[in-house]
């Protein structure tokens, strides 16, 4: 990962300084790296000698800032990793563009792979991504989401990258289709496993261990599964609280809507999803040769739906 660092910093280089300072601004604010490290884990476990796992690394770490740059833009965030947003410090303009600097910066870098099945995976992901961001939007303050289309949201938005991750590093190793396709299974569980677990930590979290607002969801009108679970097995009284604060983004309601989910379980439930996904996340390496990497691996998947930030 100090290598994987190296070449962020390198390839964070402009001759336009905002664009360095932006981007470094947000590289270094923290984080789990946990997809950049997929790539490195994934390349290991199956064997791959060289170092192109270092660069890939980077691309997806490029690829993922490039997403936040533009997601907290869109849902005028503030805080992130416990800072101030990019677009509450140095405005929307900056980070919108600074963001697109990023994403075509992966591609050159994808380009300089010289594999056309590599900068497939990574075009199809950054593409599907996008695909997801939209679907939210067209979520956001609509009560009426059922979990099968939130669900679709994750994948698209969130997991999806999890996925391309693994997959990348399968590709390195030179594994076979079967294999290949195990571990973007694995990655998509993985990423669907982090995104329950953010769901819950919205309600439950300490805002200075998770680095975010808690509410932040709810003040965007984000349907999220434990919103969902109460629309769907609460009482009617509970279900018109979650409802009206989804369609009207009613942070002043937070309180309250915390006590519902609370009441209702719909936390627990939440957290035995994400365990669900991580459970078949490490299913999915039932076939891969015992190593350290594939520990690693398997830890992981216990980590994403047990943590706590």
């Amino acid at each position: 990962m100090a290598a994987v660092d190296q070449v962020i910093r390198a390839r964070l280089h402009s001759d336009v300084a905002l664009v360095s300072q932006v981007g470094e601004y947000i590289i270094s604010s923290g984080g789990k790296r946990l997809r950049p490290a997929l790539v490195i884990l994934s390349a290991q476990t199956f064997g791959y000698q060289g170092k192109q796992h270092h660069d890939l690394a980077a691309v997806v770490e490029f690829i993922h800032t490039a997403t936040l740059l533009h997601d907290d833009v869109v849902d005028e965030s503030e805080l992130r990793r416990g800072r101030e947003t990019a677009n509450a410090l140095f405005g929307n303009a900056a980070s919108v563009l600074v963001g697109d600097f990023l994403y075509s910066r992966a591609f050159q870098m994808m380009v300089e792979a010289n594999d056309m099945r590599v900068m497939q995976t990574l075009a199809d992901a950054t593409n599907v991504i996008a695909e997801g961001e939209v679907l939210q939007l067209l979520n956001c303050n609509n009560a009426d989401v059922d979990a099968d289309s939130y669900l679709q949201v994750i994948h698209r938005k969130t997991a999806k990258l999890f996925e391309a991750a693994m997959r990348l590093g399968a590709i390195l190793g030179k594994q076979d289709l079967v294999t290949e396709a195990a571990a973007a299974r694995y990655g998509m569980h993985l990423g669907t496993a982090f995104q329950l677990v953010d769901d819950v930590l919205d309600y439950s979290g300490d805002a200075q261990e998770i680095g975010k607002n808690l509410g932040d969801d709810l003040a965007e009108g984000k349907p999220t599964l434990p919103l969902i679970y109460v629309m769907r097995h609460g009482t009617p009284a509970q279900a018109a609280v979650i409802r009206e604060a989804i369609e009207q983004g009613d942070i002043k309601r937070f309180d309250e809507v915390l006590q519902i989910v609370q009441q209702t379980g719909a936390l627990a439930y939440t957290r035995q999803q994400a365990q669900r996904e991580a459970d078949m996340a490490r299913a999915e390496l039932a076939d891969v040769p015992d190593s350290q990497y594939k520990n690693s691996l398997i830890k992981l998947a216990e980590l994403a739906a047990s943590r706590q930030a």
